[in-house]
């Protein structure tokens, strides 16, 4: 494939893992009021997504004895943590608030590595960080005095955190004991088995055998409009979940960390859009301002952290895994592996 056809392709499965993630809070916020705990919806897309990724996992067993902090790190971070608190700040915000607010992840990074690793940053990064927050400042409005649910806003800074985690983890696993002439771990192979690792976290905390399964049976909806659960499950799991985390990963490896994580970008400005159309969730100007904002100095601040010379390990988007979901989903604010977005 000429280098032209690799880029397209490249862009075109970036775009479309970004527009998977991005669908992830729409699908998912009518079940949560159609009666299902967010907790439960959390669980059913992860248990979900590693049944469809058991073959995967099978193929890469080796990695539970090559990587076992590695991929329980993915487990619990990117995948139950990210998610469990994205959804549950969606049951109390709007889909595209919480998205952004998770976008303020690599500008935590930053903090990080500043404050606590006490490496210097550079002035763009700084300036990343500036931004973001205050863009974040026009999204929740805080000139009328906070207008959102504030535990809202605290479990999505939760999800946020919990990337920051993820970042943490990658930037120490990415040299893993290993010379600079090992190979990296398998990306798909860390993705399902970080699947099954966040199954038996959630299974545990989510207690999905109190859930109400007959919900699933039942329709949920969407600005009014009546649609059957089991269909926006399906959606979750096998577009939000599985599709977007190859389609992320084969995306970095056609282009690289940085250009997926550009385009890993737009999953926020689909979430918003979709959760405008799909769900009736209208921003105000000066949050639709400050949402750009923030998504330009999240990139301005992922694309200026130092790096460690290391392999990408594995992507999605949403902040891109190689993210990270969601993600959900900036590639490479630490080093090794990226999250995935998003959920997100």
């Amino acid at each position: 494939m000429h280098a032209s056809q690799r880029r397209s392709a490249g862009l075109g499965l970036a775009l479309g893992s970004a527009f998977a993630f991005g669908g992830s809070g729409v699908a998912a916020k009518p079940l949560i009021e159609a009666g299902l705990d967010p907790l439960h919806v959390v669980w059913l897309r992860v248990a979900g997504a590693a049944l469809v990724m058991l073959p995967v996992a099978w193929r890469h067993r080796s990695l539970v004895r090559e990587r076992p902090v590695l991929l329980a790190g993915f487990g619990l971070f990117a995948v139950a943590g990210v998610q469990a608190f994205y959804f549950a700040s969606i049951s109390r915000i709007p889909v595209g608030v919480a998205l952004l607010i998770e976008y303020l992840a690599p500008a935590l990074v930053l903090g990080w590595v500043r404050f606590v690793q006490r490496r210097p940053v550079t002035r763009a990064a700084a300036a990343g960080v500036v931004l973001a927050v205050g863009g974040l400042a026009c999204v929740v409005e805080v000139w009328a005095g906070l207008t959102f649910d504030v535990v809202g806003l605290l479990l999505a800074l939760g999800a946020a955190c919990c990337q920051v985690g993820y970042f943490v983890l990658s930037d120490q696993g990415s040299g893993h004991g290993s010379t600079a002439e090992a190979e990296p771990p398998h990306p798909v192979g860390v993705i399902a088995y970080g699947l099954l690792a966040g199954t038996a976290v959630l299974t545990v905390v989510a207690r999905p055998w109190s859930m109400e399964w007959a919900v699933l049976g039942g329709s949920a909806e969407m600005d009014g409009r009546g649609v059957p659960a089991w269909l926006l499950l399906g959606w979750i799991v096998l577009l939000a979940t599985v599709l977007a985390y190859v389609t992320g990963v084969v995306s970095v490896r056609l282009l690289s960390p940085q250009v997926a994580g550009v385009v890993a970008c737009l999953e926020a400005v689909i979430a918003t859009v979709l959760a405008w159309v799909l769900l009736g969730e209208h921003l105000s100007a000066p949050q639709l301002v400050g949402g750009g904002v923030v998504l330009v100095g999240a990139f301005i601040a992922q694309s200026s952290a130092p790096r460690p010379p290391s392999a990408p390990v594995a992507s999605g988007p949403g902040v891109a895994v190689a993210g990270a979901p969601g993600g959900h989903e900036p590639a490479g604010a630490g080093g090794g592996l990226s999250r995935p977005s998003g959920p997100s």
